[in-house]
């Protein structure tokens, strides 16, 4: 491995390893995407408990499950293929390079594919983990009284956030899992290839957490939220 791919490679780490920390640090000072959703589930979830008739939240959460369940699976061919080539011999290593890979030693081809297959491996577990927590969370809708103790009905309701939250949560470090995979991918046309993937993946990420119009939106629903 030469000096511009541990560069490369070191960047990748402190982006992927980064990211998570940069975000928390950027949601105490002006909020992110994520940090605002987090409130308007909260506010579903609490006007959930008080409707009699809840097709539409059941409907709501069907919908989540199903992009959900399409991720997954969607990984789990991008693992079967990424892993048929790296445990298919050399000669699917050496198809691999004759498509326009950089020339690198067959270990290192070996390395940029496993960081590929790292990558999409702890997506598909992200994605595992979201589909049970989401059907967690349908199973307290399918369970809320239509009467009872408002003390009781707000309980529930937070109870039910508290597990749609962290659900949507590793649904979106799945999604995110793809960004880093195709930034990883970079690496097997050369090192600048990946750094230059994983910067953009990054800032890509950021700017759609915290400059996009879809979080300048959300956060101005979060506000008035908040004032109800």
């Amino acid at each position: 491995m030469t000096i511009p791919d541990i560069a490369a490679l070191s960047l990748f780490m402190v982006c992927w390893l980064g990211y998570g920390p940069l975000l928390n640090v950027l949601a105490r000072r002006s909020g992110t995407l994520n940090d605002d959703m987090v409130l308007v589930r909260r506010a579903w979830m609490r006007v959930m408990v008080h409707r009699e008739v809840r097709i539409v939240d059941s409907q709501l959460m069907g919908h989540t499950i199903n992009s959900a369940s399409f991720f997954a699976s969607t990984n789990l061919l991008l693992i079967a293929a990424v892993g048929g080539i790296l445990f298919g011999g050399e000669g699917a290593l050496r198809g691999v390079a004759a498509v326009g890979a950089e020339a690198v030693p067959l270990p290192l081809l070996e390395g940029k594919l496993a960081l590929i297959l790292v990558c999409l491996a702890r997506g598909l577990l992200d994605f595992i983990w979201s589909i049970r927590q989401l059907n967690y969370t349908l199973a307290l809708i399918g369970a809320a009284p239509e009467l009872g103790d408002e003390g009781d009905r707000l309980a529930l309701g937070e109870a039910a956030a508290a597990l749609l939250n962290p659900a949507l949560s590793a649904f979106s470090q799945g999604v995110r899992g793809y960004y880093f995979a195709l930034a990883s991918a970079a690496w097997l046309f050369g090192p600048w290839w990946l750094a230059a993937g994983v910067a953009s993946a990054f800032a890509l990420l950021i700017w759609r957490q915290a400059g996009s119009p879809a979080a300048r939106a959300v956060r101005t629903a979060r506000r008035l939220l908040e004032l109800k």
